[in-house]
């Protein structure tokens, strides 16, 4: 059957075919250039965020010391039922793991980590590596009892059965106030140990509150920096910017002096005569949440500003042309309108504030810390660096629920300053 005119139309000639080939090698080129161009971006992001970030939230369920000191135990531990008292086989596979490193810094390093799970026992288990025979003996069990009746304790024994795995929950549990009873139960901690539920209330707390007051601060400024003339606006902005030029220690060290009873906030407060003794504006939630603002304010005020900067006014004058009253074209029109930079400002002062540590260390008291500073403690001080991960890791969980949470209402999309 002979062709149609439109087969013979669609039928790629050698000239056409050469084309598309041509354009198709050239479409390539250009995607094999951007992904290099690309390449050390992403690995940089990969190897240093990501990886990192990865390696952290890892360290929270992360158990090497127990198998890695006491791997004789641990085996034994494991095909133990956790019930009653443990036989004869896990007396004599602790005197093993014991006696191999009793001489070494592991015997230190295994103990501080039972020691978490249980107050006491790296004292235990240092005494009984020094006293144990050095051959082994047959009644390894009464060797154990002479040495300390503790080894009698079923709680002893169960923080070894719960640790001997590679992975474990502890640090995740004890992050939520949480701990794992002998027989496997999860309960709460007793109430003198409850703190850190407590602490993410807390942070979360500040946190909310810094970001509403540095948003109602900041829109205004913005208004009128996004009305101002080109040479006013920049003479804003610069004042906007000018807390970037020195370091948070800096600055943070200066609300200490300004705000003391003798700084100069209380003295200007009591020349005007506002106040007649000086106020306790320091080392305390007040001087938190000033230093705080004072920080995180440009970081509310720069999104709000790039939106409103692209507002036309003609949308204004609309709605006033229609009879709208002042207070309805601001509530219907241009809040709207504003929304993704309050959401964009929101978020990032939000997301800041969740993990300062110098501005509260600094300005706040005992009971104004905030959890960075307790991540800083246990990772530097206690060296504790599973529960420095775990708190980590649902401070992170926390953050990401409320970003979806606030996407879900205001729209992802208005997350972002476009």
């Amino acid at each position: 059957m002979a062709a149609t005119s439109h087969e013979l139309a669609a039928a790629p000639t050698p000239r056409t075919a050469s084309l598309a080939a041509q354009v198709g090698a050239a479409e390539r080129r250009h995607l094999w250039r951007m992904l290099a161009l690309l390449a050390p971006s992403v690995l940089f992001t990969a190897f240093f965020f990501v990886v990192p970030l990865a390696l952290f939230m890892f360290r929270s369920v992360d158990n090497p010391e127990v198998p890695g000191y006491l791997p004789q135990t641990a085996a034994v531990m494991q095909a133990w039922s956790g019930q009653g008292e443990p036989d004869e086989a896990a007396f004599a596979a602790l005197a093993a793991d014991l006696r191999a490193i009793r001489d070494t810094p592991a015997l230190g390093l295994i103990g501080r980590r039972l020691n978490y799970a249980l107050p006491g026992f790296r004292g235990l288990l240092t005494r009984t590596a020094r006293r144990l025979p050095a051959v082994d003996d047959t009644a390894t069990k009464a060797a154990f009892l002479a040495i300390d009746e503790k080894w009698r304790d079923p709680a002893i024994w169960g923080v070894l059965h719960q640790q001997s795995g590679r992975l474990t929950s502890f640090y995740l549990l004890t992050a939520l106030d949480l701990e794992k009873a002998p027989d496997g139960e999860i309960r709460r901690v007793a109430p003198e140990q409850r703190i850190f539920i407590d602490l993410y209330g807390r942070t979360l707390t500040v946190s909310l509150g810094v970001t509403a007051l540095c948003l109602l601060i900041g829109y205004p400024v913005a208004a009128v920096m996004s009305r101002a003339g080109p040479r006013a606006a920049s003479w804003m902005l610069m004042l906007v910017l000018v807390p970037f030029w020195t370091s948070l220690l800096v600055r943070s060290t200066a609300w200490v002096i300004l705000l003391q009873n003798e700084g100069l906030v209380n003295k200007s407060l009591i020349a005007l005569g506002l106040i007649d003794q000086p106020l306790a504006l320091i080392f305390n939630r007040a001087g938190v949440f000033i230093a705080m603002v004072h920080v995180l304010l440009p970081y509310a005020i720069l999104p709000i500003y790039s939106v409103m900067k692209g507002i036309s006014g003609n949308h204004l004058r609309a709605a006033a042309s229609l009879g709208a009253p002042p207070l309805r074209v601001f509530r219907t029109v241009y809040l709207p309108l504003t929304l993704p930079g309050l959401a964009a400002g929101g978020t990032l002062v939000f997301v800041l504030s969740v993990g300062f540590y110098v501005t509260p260390a600094l300005v706040g008291g005992p009971g104004d810390q905030m959890i960075g500073y307790f991540i800083a403690y246990f990772t530097n001080s206690a060296v504790n660096w599973g529960l420095a991960s775990a708190l980590g890791a649902l401070l992170l969980l926390v953050v990401a629920a409320i970003y979806l949470a606030l996407g879900k209402l205001v729209g992802f999309d208005r997350l972002r300053v476009r």
